[in-house]
């Protein structure tokens, strides 16, 4: 149901000949733009011209990767799927206030219209024309709204099922996106915590490292100051024998 409306968004922004590109974005992340513009047998610069429209809507996104070999940037491209789905919400919201006006119109006043040039007027523009079509001069008749009010019902209908629909659909997109949230969150604690311990584990080594170095020098330095004082302890007892 979610691609049904979404190829509806992407009709209502950059025409039919576009749909194909939701098909190839569905489901999926950071597709190659070349691919895109292969798939749908368009140039590059017409596929970036339909991906810059939906991106100006906040319906696509992307990420750049440069190539190491060619040294240009490639971007990559994935639909968002919720802000698609609230912007089909906001259009269904405005169509459906739209009828209901439209109705509420039809059913409080009279609507006039010439049969032959089929032009319509409402009861203060037919008074203004004298009731009388300026274009082939015959007189109006009164329209009978029955079946245009019909369909404008039929319409409302439909418009407000399909807008439960996407209200639905928006709900369960949000449950995804929630859940990834904390799924992301749960991973950058998990590598916060390790770089932690990691940080600890180093501290710890140059704690043991220093202490080892200490030991080592405390180790060294009583043998040298007794060859020192053993030295000192020669001198004058040979000197003394001279002596003697």
């Amino acid at each position: 149901m979610q691609i049904k409306f979404i190829k509806e968004v992407v009709n209502v922004i950059v025409g039919k000949q576009a749909e194909e590109i939701v098909d190839l974005l569905s489901g999926k992340n950071n597709i190659n733009e070349f691919i895109i513009s292969k798939k749908l047998g368009l140039t590059i610069n017409q596929t970036r011209n339909i991906l810059y429209k939906l991106s100006d809507y906040g319906l696509v996104s992307s990420i750049r990767k440069k190539d190491k070999k060619k040294g240009w940037y490639t971007y990559f491209w994935r639909i968002e799927t919720l802000k698609t789905l609230e912007f089909l919400k906001a259009e269904l919201k405005k169509k459906i206030e739209q009828l209901k006006y439209q109705i509420k119109s039809r059913e409080s006043k009279i609507f006039y219209v010439c049969n032959r040039c089929n032009i319509e007027f409402n009861e203060e523009n037919a008074l203004l024309h004298d009731f009388t079509c300026s274009e082939c001069g015959d007189i109006f008749t009164v329209k009978d709204n029955f079946k245009l009010l019909k369909e404008f019902k039929k319409s409302l209908n439909n418009f407000e099922k399909e807008l439960e629909e996407v209200e639905e659909d928006i709900l369960e997109e949000k449950e995804i996106e929630e859940k990834k949230k904390i799924r992301e969150e749960k991973k950058e604690t998990k590598k916060k915590i390790k770089e932690k311990n990691l940080k600890k584990i180093s501290k710890n080594v140059k704690q043991i490292k220093t202490k080892i170095i200490i030991k080592k020098k405390i180790r060294k330095s009583p043998k040298k100051s007794l060859k020192k004082k053993e030295v000192k302890n020669k001198t004058p007892k040979k000197i003394s024998k001279k002596r003697r």
